[in-house]
């Protein structure tokens, strides 16, 4: 049974830094591709970053370039967002999602797993 349990989340000041984790279980991990979406309230699923399997490619959307990365450590099945300069509108709940196949894909439905989310709130 494929598992992906977020943590990291909480309620953080504008500026402060986070980091999210997935932890992986019931699949090859170092050969699945990983990514974080976001969902803030009343919006749509927002594709964020991706590793790839092969070659540790990764991929950015550009609100969150320079501020978020992605890596992951294979050795702990597990991958992490960090999370620099946050902002209000980065409040959301943060979702880590897998696929097989090595391409990055930037759309929800490119993704065959989902952990259930943890939520990020930006707030003075």
């Amino acid at each position: 049974q494929v598992l992906l349990v977020e943590s990291g989340g909480g309620l953080v000041q504008p500026g402060a830094s986070l980091r999210l984790s997935c932890a992986a279980s019931g699949m090859p991990f170092s050969k699945m591709t990983m990514s974080w979406f976001r969902q803030a309230p009343g919006k749509e699923r927002e594709f964020l970053a991706a590793t790839s399997w092969l070659y540790g490619t990764t991929n950015y959307t550009n609100s969150v370039k320079g501020r978020f990365t992605i890596f992951r450590d294979n050795a702990r099945n597990t991958v992490f967002l960090e999370m620099n300069g946050l902002k209000s509108e980065d409040t959301a709940v943060y979702y880590c999602a897998a696929r097989r196949p090595s391409a990055i894909g930037a759309l929800s439905s490119d993704y065959s797993y989902w952990g259930q989310g943890t939520p990020v709130t930006v707030s003075s």
